[in-house]
C-alpha cells in the first residue's frame, strides 16, 4: 500500500461500566498491514462444506421461484419487500460495516439496537463475527488471511468462500485482532448470544407473517417473496462488494490495490461500491467523497444525526483526498 492511512477513530458509545475497556482499544485493526507477507509454497485444496452448498442452492432456487410469483404479488407486499430489503441492507452497511467494523461514527443506544435487529434480518453472521472478518479483510486484503480473497477469482470472492472451510490464515489472523470495542458493546454481545433466535424471527418469520396477517397475502407468496427472494437479493448485493468491486472499475485514489469504484455495486449495495475510496480511507463514514449520490447509507446516517441518534461522523478533508489522488491515483479522478 502506498502512503500512510489516517488512523484516527472514535470508539462507539458503550454502557458506563464498559467505557474504560472500550477506550483502551487499539484503533488500527481495519488498516492494511503492508508488513504482512505470505509464505510461498504449495496451496492445500479447499475443503468443501456440502451442507452450505446444499443450503445456498436451495435458497437460490427458492429465490428464482419467488421471481415467478412477482406478477401476482399485491402492491402492499411489493412495498413490504422493499422495506425489508432496505432494513436488511442498513443492518449491514450502516451497522456491521460503517459503525461496528470501522467505528466511523457514534450511534446512540436506540440506533444500535435497531441496527443489530436489522443485521439479524440480513442473516450474514452476527455483528461480532461480521466485523471481525471485515477487519481481517482490510488488514490482510487479497491474501490468504482475507476471508474472501479476490485473487482467488470472482466465484470464490462472491459466494465460494462461504462454501468451503476458512483458510487457516483467516482463523489465525482473526484470533489476533483486537476486538475489545466489540466485546464492550452489550448490544453486539447480546445479539451474538441470541443470534439464531433473532435470525429465525427477523429474517424469516417477521417478513413472512406481516403480509399474511395484515393484508391476507398467501403464506406461500409471503415466504418466497419478502422472505427468500429479498434475503437472496441482499446477500448478492453484499457479495458484489467483495467480488465485482474488487475487479471492475476505476482506481482514482490508489492504483496499487484491487478495490475499484463501481457504480452498479454502489447502487445495489446502497452506497458500498465506492470501494477504492473506502479501502484508501476506511474510517470515512460516507465511504465516498461524493456525498449521498448513490449512497443511501450515508443519507440514513445523516438523517440519524439530524434526529440526534448519531454523531461524530468521520470525514476525510478535500485536501487529503486530492493529495492522495495525485500521489497514488490512476488518473481517473473527477472531483465533485
Amino acid at each position: 500500500m502506498n502512503g500512510l492511512r489516517d488512523l484516527s477513530f472514535n470508539i462507539i458509545e458503550t454502557p458506563t461500566s464498559m467505557k474504560a475497556m472500550a477506550e483502551t482499544t487499539t484503533t488500527t485493526e481495519d488498516v492494511y498491514d503492508d508488513a504482512y507477507e505470505e509464505k510461498q509454497g504449495p496451496k492445500s485444496p479447499a475443503q468443501i462444506v456440502w451442507r452450505n452448498v446444499l443450503l445456498m442452492t436451495l435458497l437460490h432456487i427458492g429465490a428464482l421461484y419467488g421471481l415467478t410469483l412477482l406478477p401476482s404479488v399485491s402492491f402492499l407486499t411489493l412495498i413490504w419487500t422493499g422495506v425489508c430489503f432496505m432494513v436488511s441492507a442498513l443492518g449491514i452497511t450502516a451497522g456491521a460495516h460503517r459503525l461496528w467494523s470501522h467505528r466511523s461514527y457514534k450511534a446512540s443506544l436506540p440506533l444500535r439496537i435497531f441496527l443489530a435487529v436489522a443485521n439479524s434480518m440480513a442473516f450474514q453472521n452476527d455483528v461480532y463475527e461480521w466485523a471481525r472478518d471485515h477487519r481481517a479483510h482490510h488488514k490482510f486484503s487479497e491474501t490468504d488471511a482475507d476471508p474472501h480473497n479476490a485473487r482467488r477469482g470472482f466465484f470464490f470472492s462472491h459466494i465460494g468462500w462461504l462454501l468451503v472451510r476458512k483458510h487457516p490464515k483467516v482463523i489465525e489472523k482473526g484470533r489476533k485482532l483486537e476486538l475489545t470495542d466489540l466485546k464492550a458493546d452489550w448490544v453486539v454481545m447480546f445479539q451474538r448470544r441470541h443470534y439464531k433466535l433473532s435470525v429465525m424471527v427477523m429474517c424469516f418469520l417477521f417478513p413472512m407473517l406481516v403480509p399474511w396477517y395484515f393484508w391476507e397475502e398467501s403464506l406461500l407468496t409471503s415466504y418466497f417473496v419478502p422472505c427468500l427472494l429479498r434475503y437472496t437479493v441482499v446477500l448478492n448485493a453484499t457479495w458484489l462488494v467483495n467480488s465485482a468491486a474488487h475487479m471492475w472499475g476505476m482506481r482514482p485514489y490508489d492504483n496499487s490495490i484491487n478495490p475499484r469504484e463501481n457504480k452498479f455495486v454502489a447502487f445495489s449495495a446502497i452506497g458500498e461500491g465506492f470501494h477504492n475510496y473506502h479501502h484508501t480511507f476506511p474510517h470515512d463514514y460516507a465511504t465516498s467523497e461524493f456525498g449521498s449520490r448513490l449512497n443511501l447509507t450515508k443519507a440514513f446516517i445523516d438523517l440519524m444525526c439530524f434526529f440526534g441518534l448519531a454523531k461524530d461522523c468521520k470525514r476525510v478533508t478535500h485536501e487529503t483526498i486530492i493529495a492522495r489522488v495525485q500521489r497514488t491515483g490512476d488518473g481517473s479522478h473527477k472531483s465533485g
